[in-house]
């Protein structure tokens, strides 16, 4: 119930389209959000796996469907990506730690330029985690990465280099999960 009345307030926050466009990993995606006045469409999505557990599902919307990782990594429109937690062996020391090495491989270890906006950000992932919690990370090109935690703000990260370095924990050229990217872009 509880997980339910998370993803319903998500909804009506980010989203333009209850319906359904797609079921990945036995979590239902939506067909389109609403954010920074522009409609998001679901691009693509897939399992976020490790050691043969299913961790998460990790889908990507966009403006126009892409199917090269470098338009939206590099491009000029909002994008957002959406990680629909699916199991409890996720928490936030994990998420914390995995961001910390997919911002190592998006950046080919150097995040010096970047460390005060990487700090900032890692904190979106501070609060205990859970089974059914939903991060939507939408890029604003020029500004940054706004995180939102089952619907609600948690904070805006500033910086152009910063965004695309988040972008690449995903669909960069070392991601975290290249099966995912692929599904990310199928378009």
């Amino acid at each position: 119930m509880k997980k339910n009345i998370l993803l319903l307030a998500s909804a009506l926050l980010l989203s333009t389209s209850t319906a359904s466009a797609a079921e990945v990993g036995g979590v239902d995606l939506l067909d389109t959000l609403n954010s920074q006045d522009q409609v998001l469409q679901l691009n693509g999505a897939g399992v976020r796996s490790k050691f043969f557990m299913d961790l998460y599902v990790g889908s990507l919307y966009t403006v126009e469907q892409a199917e090269q990782a470098s338009k939206v990594v590099n491009g000029d429109q909002v994008a957002a990506i959406r990680l629909n937690i699916t199991s409890g062996m996720i928490t936030s020391e994990k998420m914390t730690e995995a961001m910390h090495d997919g911002f190592n491989r998006a950046t080919d270890g150097n995040t010096t330029p970047i460390a005060d906006s990487i700090k900032s950000f890692i904190a979106t992932f501070a609060e205990p985690i859970q089974e059914g919690d939903q991060f939507t990370l939408v890029s604003i090109p020029g500004k940054g990465i706004i995180s939102y935690k089952n619907g609600k703000e948690l904070s805006m990260t500033s910086g152009e280099t910063f965004r695309k370095a988040v972008l690449a924990i995903w669909l960069g050229n070392n991601p975290t999960d290249k099966g995912l990217k692929k599904e990310m872009l199928k378009g």
